[in-house]
């Protein structure tokens, strides 16, 4: 059953969304869309952020297109209707399943530009600057979403221009917003005012409300030169010229040929067994590879199911576990292509083993007294969404701009918002980024380098079949949900929809505080309490999205409560 609040949200955005379906629009007459939290389905299934993404993710795969397209689709039209997280302007990642059996990463992460320095963000007396990190155009790293999508493509089978034009669609002609959206985009008017050189359509006069149409001309502009020119329709040319005036307005120091030598990158995905199931997932510079293959390794021989869902045995196992990962997380993640990080020692048996002598089964850990490992010399704004394909092929992908809007910069004349991913790299060690995460000299700024990410795409392969297809927005509580999910579904039993919408918990080792969703059960909160864990309440602890692979190949697609979030499929 889901808890009241969930299913008070749930029955609140149904009022909210009583439309049917993306449909041919008269240009005057915004978009309409209806939500579905869950569907089941024969032949493919999308689960994003917004349902005019699903949506236009499932027309593809109508349409003849695989996975790859229908997530080309989905995700540029998250940059439409989502401007909050879905976007151009970012970077991300995907992992994939392929018809033929093959696993894929493809990191198109930000890097940092040309100019930029280890200790760019400290004042004069070497104090930490996170204002500038965090807002403006100082704060941005080199797009890699074009680069990224442009990668995808080589996987799909329909062209680019009829991927495309869904969001060119609702860029120009408009899309309605939902009572989240307007107020989302309300309470960002000040900082869009302060941060940006070029008043944004987003700026109002008078506050947004639901069923408002948002109109984008200037993105639907730039989003014709991609569909015209291809990725150099973005990284050169008019779009490129147009970031690079707004960097001078603006005093940012990217440069025409950060944008020009901007390459995505396809990398080993990481694979691990876990029980009868391969986990398939992301390798650095998303920590999510390393740090869920940790937790789950920790307790894999644990007695969970035994425990039983949300009992206190249960979230006390692994919150502790999520306290020794992210202090490993904190000491020696970053981008291996610019700092050694010893992956294989992080996650062997034996290293884990001595982890787990920390722990005490009746007693909260402590971060002062717990750090990372000890090694031998020798060794949340985002979004994410998934598609399967009736043919086998299932793509997970986690995009983001980092915190919501990013940098709070709209390119002028050009309609998209700029990341602010600098501040997730460790600006000065120890001290904590906007997700209260910290780290050392393996995630130091460096130029060119990707700054290290929590976004953890994720695959569960039964028998090298696709079983599960899982991520979720939500900064450092990222790889924690997803650890969660897997753990709710293959260790506990829960259905998928509760998997998804139960309330979830988050421990990161600094702070040292264990997070809890407010439909937390009370009881098991006073228990742990007595153990001497520091309980916070806060809201929504990321958006999970799951597409479950049941006999026969039906598929189960389940959106999170939580926001828009939308499950279609055909």
């Amino acid at each position: 059953m889901l808890q009241p609040l969930i299913r008070l949200l749930l029955l609140c955005t149904l009022i909210i969304f009583y439309c049917n379906g993306l449909q041919a629009q008269d240009p005057q007459t915004p978009f309409a869309y209806s939500v579905r939290k869950t569907a089941f389905v024969n032949h493919g299934a999308v689960v994003s952020a917004h349902p005019l993404a699903s949506k236009a993710g499932v027309d593809m795969l109508r349409k003849g297109g695989n996975a790859f397209d229908a997530a080309i689709a989905t995700q540029l039209t998250l940059a439409v209707v989502y401007p909050a997280a879905g976007n151009i302007g970012g970077g991300g990642f995907m992992v994939a399943h392929t018809s033929t059996g093959k696993d894929l990463a493809l990191d198109f992460r930000e890097k940092a530009p040309a100019a930029a320095t280890r200790d760019m963000y400290l004042d004069s007396a070497g104090n930490a600057r996170t204002d500038l990190s965090q807002n403006g155009h100082l704060a941005s790293g080199v797009p890699g979403a074009i680069a990224g999508i442009f990668e995808e493509l080589r996987y799909a089978k329909l062209p680019m221009s009829t991927l495309i034009q869904p969001a060119i669609d609702l860029a120009e002609n408009g899309f309605a917003l939902t009572a989240a959206e307007a107020h989302s985009l309300n309470s960002t008017q000040e900082a869009f005012k302060r941060y940006n050189t070029v008043l944004p359509v987003f700026v109002k006069a008078t506050p947004w409300k639901a069923g408002d149409t948002l109109v984008q001309k200037d993105l639907a502009m730039t989003l014709k030169r991609i569909r015209d020119k291809g990725a150099k329709g973005f990284y050169e040319g008019e779009t490129a010229r147009l970031i690079l005036e707004e960097m001078r307005r603006g005093k940012g120091i990217l440069t025409a040929a950060d944008l020009q030598t901007y390459t995505a990158k396809t990398r080993p995905a990481t694979l691990f067994p876990y029980k009868q199931y391969t986990i398939v997932t992301m390798p650095l510079p998303s920590s999510g590879g390393v740090v869920l293959q940790q937790m789950l390794k920790m307790v894999e021989n644990q007695p969970l199911a035994g425990y039983g869902f949300e009992s206190v045995k249960a979230v006390h196992l692994m919150t502790e576990v999520e306290r020794l990962a992210y202090a490993d997380r904190a000491q020696y993640l970053g981008d291996r292509d610019y700092y050694s990080v010893p992956v294989d020692t992080l996650t062997s048996q034996a290293y884990l083993h001595s982890r787990m002598a920390a722990f005490q089964p009746d007693k909260a850990g402590n971060s002062k007294d717990i750090s990372a490992g000890v090694l031998s010399p020798k060794s949340e704004e985002t979004t994410h969404f998934d598609v399967i394909d009736n043919d086998g092929n299932a793509v997970s992908i986690t995009t983001t701009l980092n915190g919501g809007y990013g940098s709070r910069v709209v390119v002028g004349g050009a309609g998209f918002f700029l990341n602010n991913e600098m501040d997730d790299f460790s600006v000065k060690p120890g001290v904590p980024n906007m997700y209260g995460a910290v780290g050392t000299e393996a995630n130091a700024i460096a130029p060119g380098k990707r700054m290290l990410s929590s976004m953890t795409p994720t695959l569960v392969l039964d028998k090298g079949k696709v079983f599960l297809v899982v991520g979720t927005p939500g900064g450092t509580t990222i790889t924690t949900s997803v650890f969660q999910t897997l753990v709710d579904i293959l260790d506990f039993g829960l259905s998928t929809q509760d998997a998804v919408n139960n309330p979830k918990f988050h421990h990161q080792w600094l702070p040292d505080e264990l997070y809890v969703e407010p439909a937390f059960p009370t009881a098991v909160r006073e228990q742990l309490t007595s153990m001497g864990y520091k309980v916070i309440q806060r809201g929504s602890i990321g958006r999970t999205e799951v597409i479950k692979v049941l006999p026969g190949h039906k598929l189960e697609a389940v959106g999170d409560g939580r926001g828009d979030d939308t499950a279609e499929g055909y």
